[in-house]
C-alpha cells in the first residue's frame, strides 16, 4: 500500500479530540463543571482568588485552626502521631512537616473515595509510606490501630467535621442546596442511605432523631410532614425532596420568617440524619472511651467539634479523665477560630477546639 495513503487512513481513524463541555454563563454552576476548582494544582491562581474572597473551591477542603492545633500539639521530630480523621489531609500535611522527615503519622478515614485521593496528594507532596500510613478505618477503632502498629501515640488529632469535598459533591447528598440523591453516608459503600432511613423510622423516631441530634425546634412539624409525604406515596429520595418537605412543614410561619427558618431547619435536619446513619455519637463515644489507652505518657490530643452534641461529649469525657488523674491538663474553655479565619473560610464559624494532655503515669 502507498505510504502516503496508509498514513492518511491512520490519521482519519484516530479518535477526534473531544473538547471540554462548555457551561452557560460566565461562571460554572454545577459541581462537575468547576474544572479549575477541581484541579487546584493546575489552576493555583484561580483557586487562590476563590479562597481570598472567603469561599471554598469545589472539591477542596480548607483545614480549620491549623496553627492553633500545631501550637498545642507541639510536634517534635521522631514522634508517632495519629490523624483520626484524615479527610483532605490539610492538617496531616502540616503535622508531617513538623516531623522533619523523622517519625510517623497514621491517618484514618472511612471514605474510600476521598482517602485514596488524599493519599495520592500527600505522596506527590513528598510524604510517602515511609512517614505516612493511610488506613481505611473508623476512628472508633483506635485501640486496634495502636495494637496492630505497636505504638502509643505522642499526638492525636480528631476533626469531627464533614469535609467540604463531601459537602460540595451532589452525588454524596450532604447539602440541601444542590439536588442529588439523599445519601449522607460517609462511606457510600456501607450501610443505608438517608432516603432509606427515613422510610424505616416512625414519626416518633424521626422527631426524636431531630431533637437529639440537632436540637430542631420544629421537629414535630417536620416529622409529621415526612410521614404525610410517605402516606401520599411521595417518597423522599433526593435532597430537593427533603428541602421541599421541610418548606411545606414550615409554611405555617409568617412569610417574613420562613426563608431563614427553612434554611436553618434544613441544615439541622440534614445534620441529624447524617449523625444517625453514620452512628456519629456512638463512634465518638467509643473513641473517647479508648483514647487514654492509646496515648503515650505526656501525649497530647486535640479535638475539633462542630455542634453542641459533639462538644458536650468531648467536654464531659475530658473533665472526667482530668478528675481521675488520667489527663494531667485539659482545656478550661473552648478555643475558637479567629475572625480573620472565619472571614476566609465561613465553614469555620461553628468550630470549637478542646485539648487534653495524658498524665505521665504509664498508659494502661
Amino acid at each position: 500500500m502507498d505510504e502516503n495513503k496508509q498514513s492518511a487512513e491512520l490519521q482519519n481513524s484516530e479518535v477526534p479530540h473531544k473538547r471540554r463541555k462548555r457551561y452557560s454563563g460566565t461562571h460554572p454552576k454545577k459541581f462537575s463543571e468547576k474544572y479549575k476548582e477541581l484541579n487546584p494544582e493546575k489552576y493555583k491562581e484561580d483557586v487562590a482568588h476563590i479562597i481570598a474572597r472567603g469561599a471554598t473551591p469545589a472539591g477542596m477542603h480548607i483545614s480549620i485552626m491549623v496553627q492553633e492545633i500545631l501550637d498545642f500539639l507541639n510536634i517534635q521530630p521522631g514522634q508517632i502521631g495519629l490523624d483520626a480523621t484524615l479527610g483532605y489531609g490539610g492538617h496531616t500535611k502540616a503535622m508531617l512537616e513538623k516531623l522533619e522527615g523523622k517519625g510517623h503519622i497514621y491517618g484514618l478515614d472511612v471514605d474510600p473515595i476521598e482517602s485514596e485521593k488524599t493519599k495520592k496528594r500527600l505522596a506527590e507532596a513528598g510524604f510517602g509510606e515511609d512517614i505516612l500510613t493511610v488506613r481505611l478505618q473508623n476512628f472508633k477503632d483506635i485501640d486496634k490501630v495502636s495494637e496492630e502498629t505497636g505504638h502509643k501515640f505522642n499526638f492525636i488529632l480528631a476533626d469531627l467535621g464533614v469535609s467540604s469535598m463531601q459537602i460540595d459533591n451532589p452525588e454524596r447528598g450532604f447539602s440541601y442546596k444542590v439536588d442529588g440523591p439523599l445519601d449522607l453516608r460517609l462511606n457510600p459503600q456501607k450501610g443505608v442511605s438517608g432516603a432509606d432511613r427515613l422510610k424505616q423510622l416512625t414519626k416518633a423516631e424521626i422527631e426524636g432523631m431531630l431533637i437529639e441530634n440537632a436540637d430542631e425546634p420544629y421537629a414535630d412539624k417536620i416529622a409529621t410532614a415526612i410521614c404525610r409525604w410517605r402516606g401520599q406515596k411521595r417518597p423522599i429520595e433526593t435532597t430537593t425532596d427533603l428541602r421541599k418537605c421541610i418548606t411545606e412543614a414550615l409554611s405555617f410561619l409568617p412569610k417574613n420568617e420562613q426563608k431563614e427558618a427553612i434554611k436553618k431547619s434544613c441544615q439541622r435536619t440534614f445534620q441529624a440524619i447524617r449523625i444517625d446513619i453514620n452512628s456519629e455519637f456512638e463512634v465518638l463515644y467509643e473513641f473517647l472511651e479508648k483514647l487514654p489507652s492509646v496515648l503515650a505518657p505526656g501525649g497530647r490530643v486535640a479535638v475539633l467539634t462542630f455542634h453542641s452534641g459533639e462538644d458536650r461529649l468531648v467536654k464531659k469525657a475530658f473533665k472526667e479523665y482530668h478528675r481521675q488523674g488520667v489527663f494531667s491538663d485539659v482545656a478550661r474553655d473552648v478555643i475558637r477560630p479567629t475572625q480573620e479565619e472565619c472571614f476566609r473560610n465561613s465553614r469555620a464559624k461553628s468550630t470549637k477546639m478542646r485539648w487534653a494532655v495524658r498524665s505521665l503515669r504509664s498508659s494502661e
